[in-house]
């Protein structure tokens, strides 16, 4: 009996959830108005999210009259490092948008505010107003394609235990560790060796290279050998993709 194959990627409903957390900006589409940017959002535990909107704006008024409207948040994640082209994914979660009720506003607020510590938070009741989008589909879209996802997925799903500080981990890879890209990219194809290599995304089953070449941009997923459960396997996970000898970690100079 042959052995189970070992995940290499993760899932895309992690990779959303992932997505969502990282992503600084989002945009409210609703029928019959402009898109909304919204001040803060956070995609809940349950699968559906949680949004801010202006108290006068055009979204928050048919949020309030309406039962259920149809709606379509688009997330954008852009790479921590400055790239030729900076968008890493996009997400849509589409379905409906309810106003959450005026009296418990703040007290969702601060239950968002145990996991999500936002300080847009701190205006809800003073000039943003809580809206509530009951997610029953997902997309993710990003160099490879897109992918949808149900929102009984998307409700199992966790994001990835790494991507709050991923952010960090790559800017320090690029500042202090041209030596590991350098490494890292011999196992590029042969085409893409020429291109410029910046470290796009890391997570705890492997990650991916940006190659800036003449022509066009290409993402190459670099996979671990095995998954990453915690910081130091993180960093020995990168050091064997690398081939270096040694496996003390990555460490501020």
């Amino acid at each position: 009996m042959s052995s189970p194959t070992t995940i290499l990627a993760p899932t895309t409903a992690e990779r959303v959830r992932s997505a969502c957390l990282r992503a600084e900006t989002a945009v409210l589409a609703l029928p019959g108005i402009d898109p909304v940017p919204t001040t803060l959002h956070h995609l809940r535990r349950c699968g559906d999210a949680v949004i801010a909107v202006p108290a006068d704006s055009l979204a928050a008024a048919l949020a309030a009259t309406a039962n259920e409207t149809s709606a379509v948040l688009e997330l954008t994640d852009h790479a921590p490092l400055p790239l030729r082209e900076p968008v890493r994914a996009l997400v849509w979660l589409r379905g409906w948008v309810r106003q959450v009720p005026p009296h418990a506003q703040r007290a969702l607020a601060v239950e968002i505010a145990k996991d999500f510590p936002h300080p847009g938070l701190l205006d809800v009741g003073h000039g943003a107003t809580l809206l509530r989008v009951v997610v029953n589909s997902a997309v993710l879209a990003d160099t490879s394609g897109a992918e949808s996802v149900d929102h009984a997925d998307l409700r199992a799903a966790t994001a990835d235990p790494f991507c709050e500080m991923e952010g960090a981990w790559l800017a320090h890879m690029a500042e202090d560790h041209a030596d590991l890209i350098a490494q890292l990219a011999r196992h590029l194809p042969a085409r893409l060796q020429g291109g410029r290599v910046h470290p796009l995304s890391i997570d705890r089953y492997g990650m991916t290279l940006r190659v800036e070449s003449i022509d066009a941009d290409h993402d190459v997923r670099l996979p671990f050998s095995v998954p990453a459960d915690d910081v130091e396997s993180l960093s020995k996970a990168v050091r064997l993709l690398a081939g270096c000898p040694f496996l003390n970690g990555l460490r501020r100079r």
